[in-house]
């Protein structure tokens, strides 16, 4: 197709007969190094490549300049929650913030968060707050068999909570915005916030 684009009706070229293994290895190429590959179609390729076992976790890794732990981390996003998947693929979340979303197992408080995540967007240090939080909460199994909570005992949140960073109170997590800072000026927040005082940020300029 591209030749006939550029005006060519005869293309020079070399036929040769090759076994299953070479012509695994031609498709590998073909279908992983393609520029415009999303982490989710990576991830799905390279879980297949290993079904079918066109290559090896050490192979692969060798053919990507990658370790085998970086092989094995994209692999397992294949099996990630759909909701999660298509985020990434669309790229309303990063894989970092996405991971930490995809280790919450209750599917209706997951997606509120995904939903959260998508509107503010939220960073990989935001999801891993919420999955924190998610993991403090009591079992529906073990509450049923828990001693009664003594008065006055502090009540764990069932939406998870964060600390603002510039006045240090803390928050339900669908209270609160996302916004992209940088880490310097989450620093200059978070001493105005300690002491009260206000300080003007400067920008700085790209060089």
């Amino acid at each position: 197709v591209a030749a006939r684009m550029a005006g060519h009706e005869v293309v020079p070229c070399f036929v040769r007969e090759a076994d299953a293994g070479v012509a695994a290895e031609i498709g590998f190429a073909e279908n992983f190094f393609r520029k415009d590959l999303s982490p989710v179609e990576l991830a799905g390729a390279l879980k297949d490549c290993l079904i079918r076992k066109t290559m090896t976790v050490k192979e692969l890794a060798a053919g990507f300049h990658k370790s085998e732990h970086w092989v094995n981390s994209m692999v397992a996003i294949a099996d990630w929650p759909r909701e999660i998947l298509e985020a990434i693929h669309h790229k309303e979340i990063s894989v970092s913030a996405a991971s930490n979303l995809a280790l919450i197992t209750d599917e209706k408080y997951r997606g509120f968060l995904v939903s959260q995540a998508i509107a503010n967007g939220a960073t990989a240090r935001a999801t891993a707050a919420w999955l924190q939080a998610f993991q403090t909460m009591q079992p529906p199994e073990d509450a049923v068999t828990a001693e009664p909570v003594p008065p006055g005992a502090p009540a764990i949140p069932m939406v998870p909570q964060s600390p603002c960073l510039c006045c240090s109170q803390i928050f339900p997590i669908n209270e609160m915005s996302h916004v992209p800072i940088c880490g310097g000026c989450i620093q200059v927040l978070r001493t105005v916030g300690a002491s009260g005082g206000g300080v003007t940020i400067e920008p700085k300029q790209q060089t």
